[in-house]
C-alpha cells in the first residue's frame, strides 16, 4: 500500500511511519495541510491518514477539497473525539474517524479495510503456476513450501505478481517498492531481484520472474525459458 499521513506532530508520524514501514507500506508525511493537499492531490495512495488540526490548512477544510476531485479513502486521525467532530468528519466525506490516543494495531486493521474497500476489484489471493501469494496475510508459497520473505520483499512480489505478464522497469521499480527516484548508480533493484528470484524460483519449476534485456523484469509463465544469462545472472 502507499499511504499519506498529514498530521503536525513529528511524534506522532515517525512513530506511524516506522511501523507502517515495517508493514510494507510506503509512507509520504505532510506536517501542515497545504503540503498534504498538494500530495493528496498530485499522487495516487491506497489510504490518507489525515489529522484535524493542522497548520496553514486544517483537516476539515483539506478533506472537502479533496473530496471536489478525488475519492482516495481518508481515516481521520485525531485528538477532537467530541461527537460533533466525528459526524463533520464523516459528513464531509471521511471514511474512518480515529482518536488519538490509538492502537496501531487498529489503525493499520483500518488501514487495511480501507484499501480493500477502495480496490473492491482486486483479488487478495494470488496465483501465477503453482506460486501463491496472499497479499492480506503478506505470505507466499510454491505448492506446499512456505517461502520466507521480508518486507521489502514481499512488497516487491506483490507488486510483479499484480503486473503478471507486464514488463516492469527499474524505474517503475524502485518508484514502487521503494519510492525513489532511480539513481542508474545503485543496483538496489538488481540485488532485491536476485534475492527474490533466488527464493521464489531456486529449485521450483516453471521459472517465474524473468529479465528482458534492457527494459526490466516481468513475472510471467513461459514455455520455453531463455537460456542466455542476464543482466543480473541466470535466471
Amino acid at each position: 500500500m502507499k499511504l499519506l499521513i498529514v498530521d503536525d506532530e513529528l511524534k506522532t508520524t515517525d512513530y506511524l511511519k516506522k511501523g507502517l514501514t515495517e508493514q510494507g507500506c510506503v509512507v509520504d508525511l505532510a506536517h501542515d495541510g497545504i503540503e498534504g493537499r498538494h500530495l493528496a492531490l498530485e499522487h495516487d495512495y491506497d489510504v490518507i491518514i489525515l489529522d484535524v488540526m493542522l497548520p496553514a490548512l486544517d483537516g476539515f477544510s483539506l478533506l472537502r477539497e479533496l473530496r471536489s476531485v478525488r475519492q482516495t479513502p481518508v481515516i481521520m486521525l485525531t485528538a477532537r473525539d467530541r461527537i460533533e467532530d466525528r459526524v463533520k468528519g464523516l459528513q464531509d466525506g471521511a471514511d474512518d474517524y480515529l482518536v488519538k490516543p490509538f492502537s496501531f494495531l487498529e489503525l493499520l486493521a483500518r488501514v487495511q479495510a480501507l484499501a480493500r474497500r477502495g480496490r473492491v476489484q482486486e483479488p487478495m489471493q494470488l496465483r501465477i503456476a503453482n506460486l501463491q501469494v496472499d497479499l492480506l496475510a503478506r505470505k507466499a508459497a510454491r505448492g506446499n513450501v512456505r517461502i520466507d520473505l521480508t518486507a521489502k520483499e514481499f512488497s516487491l512480489l506483490a507488486v510483479l505478481a499484480r503486473r503478471q505478464g507486464e514488463i516492469l522497469s527499474k524505474t517503475a521499480i524502485a518508484e514502487l517498492v521503494w519510492d525513489m527516484n532511480f539513481d542508474s548508480n545503485t543496483n538496489v533493484v538488481e540485488v532485491a531481484i536476485k534475492r527474490l528470484r533466488a527464493k521464489i524460483d531456486s529449485g521450483f519449476s516453471p521459472k517465474l520472474l524473468h529479465t528482458i534485456r534492457g527494459m526490466g523484469y516481468v513475472m510471467e509463465v513461459r514455455e520455453d525459458a531463455p537460456t542466455s544469462r542476464s543482466i543480473d545472472g541466470p535466471e
